[in-house]
């Protein structure tokens, strides 16, 4: 059995996780160690039962790691163990830091340097537009945007990100070949070409009520600092923000309108503490002051794209007329596949040559 295959199995097993593991490896040395050792032996660490010391010596009988191996093999993913390098050093010192990482994809040392941009999956014209900005002006800029693959503005984040043909990381609640919610399964694909996606559960585990605050952990710690776009009071956005601020990030909030129930959240960690941004320039001045030793990232006025269009500009922006235009009327006209239409359109929005308007229209702006 391999280093790997021993955490891999460690991680199957239920009711153990990442807390328990460090203080089994305290005591026995290696995972392997940990394996070959006697309900006895690990019934007399503390905080740990009969139960559950059983169950650990009887490792073999409760999980199908052969079966899990061949999955991991199928689907072409690739494992992290936290004594791997490209394990994102930030996320070890959490205090239950994933015992392993699904990679769907590839991770890269560029992606120690990100940072996480999340809010509300109910999101409204003006949310979404400022993940889009902000998610575009980072990974631009040379940042990995790390988010949940979430509706709303998760997936506006990695849009955007894709888009400005940066960096992004998403990490699910739930499995890889589960992947939650289904109809981002196409985004997930662009984004494990030029980025990677992320889960620390089993292959086919399910996502339930338990998972998602759990991976929020996983978003906090692994960035230099969050993003919080737009989240009512009662929102997971508000608990991964508590979870980077207990971890030393920094977190920064874009305001909303006072009235407004979708904004009150990030207007409220602005008023607890939380950094006001209006721009993507904001959280990139302040992380160069905070990190001075990270990759260059200069200010978003000097890295926005030039005027100059790629051929796909070109085509969609000859596509989109001066009137309203909706994005399936666009994608006829212009022949280009629903994927690329997307990607380009938010290309030529962070341009200023198009505005995105309610109900998936786009109108010429120049």
């Amino acid at each position: 059995m391999t280093r790997t295959e021993a955490y891999l199995s460690l991680n199957l097993l239920p009711q153990v996780g990442p807390v328990r593991v460090r203080k089994l490896l305290q005591r026995f040395g290696t995972p392997e160690a940990v394996l070959a050792a006697k309900s006895s032996q690990i019934e007399q660490i503390e905080g740990f039962g009969r139960a559950q010391a059983e169950a650990i010596a009887d490792w073999e009988s409760r999980i199908d790691l052969g079966g899990e191996l061949q999955k991991i093999r199928d689907r072409e993913l690739t494992i992290l163990t936290q004594e791997d390098e490209l394990y994102p050093p930030l996320l070890r010192e959490i205090h239950d830091p994933p015992l392993i990482l699904y990679v769907w994809g590839e991770l890269t040392k560029r992606d120690h340097h990100a940072i996480g941009v999340v809010g509300s999956r109910h999101a409204t014209n003006y949310g979404l537009g400022a993940a889009k900005k902000l998610s575009f002006q980072i990974a631009y800029a040379g940042y990995a945007v790390i988010s949940g693959l979430a509706r709303g503005i998760d997936t506006a984040a990695h849009e955007a990100a894709v888009a400005a043909k940066g960096r992004t990381i998403a990490v699910l609640g739930s499995g890889i070949g589960k992947l939650y919610p289904p109809e981002n399964q196409a985004l997930a694909e662009r984004i494990a070409q030029n980025g990677a996606v992320i889960s620390e559960y089993p292959v086919d585990r399910i996502a339930d009520k338990q998972t998602f605050p759990y991976r929020n952990r996983i978003v906090a710690g692994w960035s230099c600092g969050l993003v919080v776009v737009e989240a009512p009071l009662r929102s997971g956005s508000l608990i991964t923000a508590q979870q980077a601020a207990e971890q030393g990030r920094t977190v920064y909030a874009v305001p909303g309108p006072i009235d407004k129930p979708t904004s009150a959240g990030c207007n409220r960690l602005i008023q607890q503490g939380a950094k006001l941004i209006m721009d993507g320039g904001d959280v990139l001045d302040d992380l160069m002051t905070l990190f001075p030793t990270a990759p260059s990232a200069p200010k978003v006025e000097e890295s926005r794209p030039a005027a100059t269009l790629t051929l796909d500009e070109e085509i969609l922006y000859g596509a989109i007329g001066t009137e309203e235009s909706h994005i399936n009327d666009i994608t006829t006209a212009s022949g280009l596949t629903a994927a690329t239409v997307s990607a380009t359109l938010m290309r030529l929005e962070m341009k200023r040559l198009v505005r995105a308007l309610p109900g998936r229209r786009y109108v010429r702006m120049v």
